[in-house]
């Protein structure tokens, strides 16, 4: 790269790091039932770790901001995290344990997750670091696996200091209506864009009304993501469907988190608004086909193997 050549985009990601404890199972128990499972592996995860390694993966400069145990699994996120590249100096070191995320996939690839938070319930903000970092970055990307009043006071920040800010309302809770005016790209399931709106989101026309409703709201951008559909872009000029690739899906853990990490750096680097959705829909589509969070993000080059996802439609 010579002197006048641009380095990689810049990405802040505040949230959550969780050792994921994956089990594989033929189905879901039932109550009070007790079910051989195929296998278990302990493997790095947690929504804010996930997006921030798909951020690097994509080629992004990533500093990730959060909060781990000072034990065994604390000190191994902080591997992997350096693993890939990403600067972990803003992850603290609570005297209590890492969280932990219990990661049931079963055969038909759906999981179920509980999350025992740990040290993500004590995340908080130091203002002066993080306004330095994100002094010239292209996105802070958020969650909420970390605690509300920290997300709210680092997305106030970002505005503050010109930062766009990529969100991901998830696991959904009560948000303040003054909130979405903050918001540059506002990236979300089916599920959430339900709750938020009040209606029923299940096909790209009621994404579309959903997406409109937050537009509505204040927020400049929006992605509805409707799994193994594919996903809703909403803007300004309307909405567009997005369909998703074909695969044989093995394990959907991490797939948002994918997208949204591959949808940050393909807008960070200058792809317009739709073609950076269909990156992300190559990420995910990618993600699916392997087990466990972090160990099924691709990096970019290896998107170059997988065919373009079909042209997207005016909805």
């Amino acid at each position: 790269m010579n002197a006048s050549s641009p380095g990689p985009a810049r990405i802040v990601v505040l949230g959550s790091l969780n050792m994921d404890l994956l089990l594989r199972v033929p189905r879901a128990p039932q109550a009070g039932e007790t079910l051989t499972g195929h296998s278990i592996a302990t493997l790095p995860g947690g929504k804010g770790g996930n997006q921030a390694v798909s951020c690097a993966r994509q080629g992004g400069s990533v500093t990730m901001v959060g909060r781990v145990g000072n034990d065994a699994y604390g000190q191994a996120l902080r591997e992997a995290l350096a693993q890939d590249g990403i600067d972990h100096r803003a992850v603290a070191t609570d005297d209590g344990p890492t969280g932990v995320a219990l990661v049931m996939v079963d055969d038909s690839a759906q999981n179920r997750i509980v999350v025992i938070p740990g040290a993500n319930g004590h995340i908080t903000i130091d203002e002066a670091a993080l306004a330095g970092q994100l002094q010239g970055a292209a996105f802070l990307v958020t969650q909420l696996e970390a605690p509300l009043p920290a997300v709210l006071q680092a997305i106030e920040l970002a505005r503050r200091v010109g930062c766009r800010v990529l969100f991901n309302p998830s696991p959904m809770v009560a948000l303040p209506e003054t909130l979405w005016p903050c918001i540059d790209i506002l990236v979300l399931n089916e599920v959430e864009a339900a709750e938020l709106t009040g209606t029923a989101v299940d096909d790209p026309a009621t994404a579309l009304a959903a997406g409109q409703a937050l537009l509505g709201r204040g927020t400049g951008r929006v992605v509805v993501t409707l799994g193994s559909r594919g996903a809703v872009a909403v803007d300004a000029d309307g909405g567009r469907f997005h369909p998703a690739l074909a695969v044989n899906a093995v394990d959907t853990t991490a797939a948002g988190d994918t997208f949204t990490g591959a949808l940050a750096v393909g807008l960070a680097n200058g792809l317009g608004f739709d073609r950076a959705v269909r990156r992300g829909i190559q990420a995910a589509a990618w993600c699916v086909t392997r087990p466990g969070a972090q160990p099924s993000i691709p990096h970019l080059a290896a998107l170059q193997a997988l065919p373009e996802p079909p042209d997207w439609t005016v909805i």
